[in-house]
């Protein structure tokens, strides 16, 4: 969904009452008295965020489609990427109603957007565990009590997610998580091919700091073993390493793409980026931190996987994570209760591009069976 948020590029300046934003703040900022002014200055931006929204909105609508190929596949990105961090918490509330999956008295189940953070954290503006409050009224009426998360999903990764009406109900379905009763099924599309072409990673992971022109911090592996003139050797753990494990199988695959069907075994931080990226040597498309382990920087792509996404490599980072939460299926909840089996559609940017790389969906059959599917089709 196509939302305005604030600090787009592109538009021009808004006047209120006469003048000019700019003079507005420059207005407002003289200080006639330090604590009126700083109340004067904070109400001003607020005025002037409130100005801006219907004209983004007027010049967005306004803005001409652009002819060259290249430019609107990238348009066409960063539309189904804009975050939606930034936009009124009602709006946020009722775009995730409308991605409803399932509902009854004990759970609701929501299609995660892209982009969106699960928790609150430094730079975070809004999250879904702040609108919480208002989706719960919007669906129960004004006196509903919050709903409560159950797991998280990273702010990359779209899909399946559970929440609770009761915190016991949380705390049972947190349970079955930590247990690993949940049988989860992600879907990627991959960087290259791995082969073999169906597997099990098990690989311990660890976090690292990155020595570089940006300091920073990453998951790595660890393995448990190491190449010693031609021999296996077994080394010694690291006792900060958490075990990790992931089943994978190639859905479907061309010479240099792939979507893969990934089942984590275990919850470890950015497992499945990392066993993909560094234990297959498959990166996921559109993962600018794990693609390369020693810089922060745009995805490397093929000029054959860049002809066919419409993109230069001077716009790869735009590319979203095309990691998708496909699939989770929840044990009863109670001696009343059924098996619930919740699937989630893909994002529209993740068939798009697998229409443009080629890839064919799987569907599953009344046995169980897989035939292909096209992504149009989905």
């Amino acid at each position: 969904m196509a939302v305005p948020v604030r600090g787009s590029p592109g538009f021009g300046r808004i006047r209120a009452a006469g003048q000019t934003l700019e003079s507005l703040f420059t207005l407002v900022s003289r200080p006639f008295c330090s604590a009126a002014a700083a109340s004067n200055s904070l109400n001003a931006q607020r005025l002037a965020e409130r100005l801006r929204a219907p004209k983004r909105q007027q010049n967005t609508e306004r803005e001409p489609v652009p002819t060259n190929p290249i430019q609107r596949r990238v348009r066409e990105l960063v539309r189904f990427t804009q975050q939606l961090q930034r936009v009124h918490p009602n709006v946020l509330a009722k775009a995730l109603s409308r991605g409803i999956l399932y509902q009854d008295k004990d759970l609701v189940v929501i299609n995660k957007p892209y982009g969106l953070p699960v928790h609150g954290g430094p730079g975070v503006q809004l999250c879904i565990s702040d609108v919480l409050p208002i989706l719960a009224k919007m669906l129960h009426g004004h006196k509903a009590e919050p709903l409560h998360l159950c797991h998280r999903l990273d702010k990359e990764t779209t899909g399946v997610m559970v929440l609770a009406w009761e915190k016991e109900v949380a705390h049972q379905v947190q349970e079955l998580f930590r247990t690993r009763q949940v049988a989860k099924k992600y879907w990627a599309i991959t960087v290259r091919v791995p082969v073999p072409s169906t597997g099990v990673v098990d690989i311990p992971i660890i976090e690292k700091e990155v020595q570089g022109q940006q300091q920073h911090h990453k998951m790595t592996l660890a393995p448990s073993y190491r190449m010693d003139n031609g021999k296996m050797v077994k080394v010694r753990s690291n006792r900060h390493a958490h075990v990790a494990v992931t089943q994978y199988q190639v859905l479907s695959s061309t010479v240099s793409s792939a979507l893969l069907e990934l089942q984590p075994i275990t919850g470890i931080k950015h497992q499945l980026r990392v066993h993909l990226s560094f234990g297959l040597d498959c990166p996921i498309l559109g993962d600018h931190k794990y693609s390369d382990w020693n810089k922060l920087a745009p995805q490397k792509l093929s000029i054959s996987t860049l002809k066919k996404l419409g993109l230069q490599q001077s716009k790869a980072r735009h590319i979203p994570l095309h990691l998708h939460a496909r699939q989770l299926v929840l044990p009863a909840l109670g001696p009343q209760k059924e098996e619930l089996n919740l699937v989630c559609r893909l994002p529209r940017f993740f068939a798009h591009s697998l229409r443009r790389l080629g890839l064919e969906i799987p569907n599953e059959g009344e046995n169980g069976d897989s035939e292909a599917k096209h992504p149009g089709a989905q």
